[in-house]
Formats: structure tokens, sequence, C-alpha cells
């Protein structure tokens, strides 16, 4: 494999010295891009995309033109386990994604298989190989997978979800068998994100888009300890490289110590926190990902500036900071903007990394 030109990211996460602080935007392929527009439209739908390694690169490679980002990461979706799984996902126009079957009983988890990456998800490998050699060194790959709990709420209920009734129900009344099904999900996405890092993946994040949906006790006994299980599981060396684990859940906040603790070199934060008071929690023990709010990005672009210069000043000086959204680009954004963000973090950056 090509050496790396640009390993900043990768640097950040270890907690190693370096010139910036990189930045990475979770969505970064995606729909405010007049280009994937475009893309998506000539492939027909999302899943096409998905599917198809080669459009798949294609899509990946397509921010990395516009901007100075310093990671790219795998255009594919969460879902691609449990659809991998025979639960049939499809795409609702307006609606989001939907399952043709869902999880809710004893028999159904025991009727899941756990998926073969190579045989099973091998468009989602392949794409890893496909954009590991179109990026030729120039900036690190990141893998990802959604947590268990996060896959979890969509094969229960069906879809996306605002009280996930189905989920908490199961959950409450019969643990055992949503334990059983976290167990099934843990060791899919660790072979998952196995698979990814063998291909090529240089550093992994887990999304815990939904456990902050849970209460305390209930996010340390269903959503925590399945995400310890994977980063336990995870390959750590590969192409004589230290492949490092970003574990982000949204809402997170009030298990910032506990999440520190499962063993990831990164842990992402969502915009309801502040990076300065999350740095003094959790100490050098891991580096920290975050936290514009996304929708800063509709602000003009001297009010996006500012608000870099604030979390970055929250932040501090010294190495450990990974600069990314609290969550996902949205798709009304001017890509102007991101742009305006992206070389905002280069820019104020550098002083604190003399």
């Amino acid at each position: 494999m090509s050496e790396l030109k640009n390993d900043r990211f990768l640097r950040a996460l270890l907690r190693q010295p370096v010139d910036v602080t990189p930045v990475w935007m979770m969505r970064q392929a995606g729909r405010y891009l007049p280009e994937y527009r475009a893309t998506r439209a000539k492939a027909g739908d999302f899943m096409a995309v998905c599917t198809n390694p080669e459009l798949a690169c294609e899509v990946t490679m397509q921010p990395l033109e516009r901007f100075a980002l310093d990671a790219a990461i795998l255009f594919s979706d969460i879902l691609t386990v449990p659809d991998a799984m025979g639960l049939g996902l499809y795409f609702e126009s307006g609606e989001g994604p939907r399952f043709r079957k869902t999880v809710r009983t004893e028999a159904d988890v025991n009727a899941l298989p756990i998926p073969d990456p190579e045989k099973d998800l091998g468009y989602v490998m392949d794409a890893v190989r496909t954009i590991r050699r179109e990026l030729n060194g120039r900036v690190p790959l990141i893998g990802f997978s959604g947590s268990p709990w996060t896959l979890a709420t969509y094969m229960i209920e069906g879809g996306s979800s605002k009280d996930f009734r189905f989920t908490k129900t199961l959950a409450f009344e019969q643990p055992q068998v949503m334990h059983a099904l976290l167990e099934k999900l843990a060791q899919s996405v660790t072979a998952y994100l196995n698979g990814q890092i063998r291909a090529g993946a240089q550093a992994v994040q887990i999304f815990d888009t939904w456990g902050g949906a849970l209460s305390h006790a209930a996010y340390l006994e269903f959503s925590l300890p399945y995400m310890q299980k994977i980063v336990d599981g995870l390959i750590r060396e590969n192409d004589g490289r230290r492949v490092p684990v970003i574990v982000f859940t949204k809402n997170g906040g009030p298990w910032l110590e506990q999440i520190a603790a499962v063993g990831a070199e990164g842990v992402g934060l969502d915009w309801t926190i502040d990076i300065g008071a999350a740095r003094e929690r959790v100490g050098d023990r891991v580096a920290l990902q975050g936290n514009m709010d996304p929708q800063m990005l509709f602000a003009n672009p001297e009010r996006i500036r500012t608000e870099v210069k604030n979390i970055l000043a929250s932040y501090g000086n010294g190495n450990g900071h990974v600069f990314n959204l609290g969550h996902g680009i949205t798709p009304e954004v001017n890509p102007e903007h991101a742009g305006v963000f992206i070389d905002a973090v280069h820019e104020f950056s550098a002083q604190y990394h003399q």
C-alpha cells in the first residue's frame, strides 16, 4: 500500500503532535453536494451507489476534490449489516430506511445469521479496496458501522422511530432476548469492521446514533457493553500501523468517562457538550472528535469562522483533537459554507500546535 502523504488525522487520534488540527465531516459525501446528487440520479437510488464499488469510490472522493479534508470516509450505510442478515433493506422517498422483516421475538433472533464480510458484504469490502487504490495515500480512509443498540432499534422498529416503543418494550420486558440480539450484532459488527480493516480501512468509527435515547442505567446495560465487546475484538495493527477506533454516541455526554474507558483511541462528541469541559473530564486518556453544531453551517461565513475559533480555544493547546461536526452535515447546506468551515479549522488551529 502507498505511503500516507497526510496522516495528521491518525496522529491526532493517537494524541501525537500535528501541525494543524485535522478535520473531516460526518456525511461529507452526500446530498449537499450537487456532484453526489448527479451520481445518485445516474445510479437510480441510494443502495445502487452503496452496492457498486466504483460509484461508492466516486462519491467518497467527491468531497476531497472540493475541500482540504484530512480523511476520507467509506460511502456506505449503517444498515448494510441487518440487510445482510436477511431483513430486506429498502428506502422510501421521504421516509428513510425500512426493513421488509422485523426482529421482535426470540425465534426471530435465533434465525438471524452472522454475516460473512467477504461473502455477504463483499460489495463493501470491494468499495474499501477500490477507494484505497484511488486515494493512493492522499489521506487515511475511515471505515464504520452502526453500534449494536442502534442497529437493533432499526431491526425491531422496522425503520427509524421517534419513541423506540417496540425496542424498549423488548429490552425491558424480555432483556434476555434483547441481549441475545445485541450479542449477535456485536459479533457481526466485529467481523464486519475487521473485514473493512483487512480490506484497507485505516481507522474505524462506531456510530451509536440512538444510544442517547436510553436512560442512564439502560445505556450501561444495552449499549456501552456491546461497543466494548467490539473494541476488544478489533484488529488494532495493520499495514505496520495502529488502526485507531472512534466511538460516537449521539447525546452521549452523560457517559463520557465510561465511553472513554472502553479502549477506543477517540471519543466522538455531539454539539451539546463543551469540548473543553469534555477534555477536563477525560484528561489525556482519549482523543476527542467534534463538535460543531451542523446547523452552524447555515450561518454566514464570518459566524462559522467565529464558531471554529471558539471550539479550538475551548479545546486549547496540544494534541488529541480531531475537528468534526457534532453530527452529519445536512442536505440543504451550501457547499461553500462547508469549505469555509474546513479552511477555518486549518487556519486557526496552527497556533495551538506550536
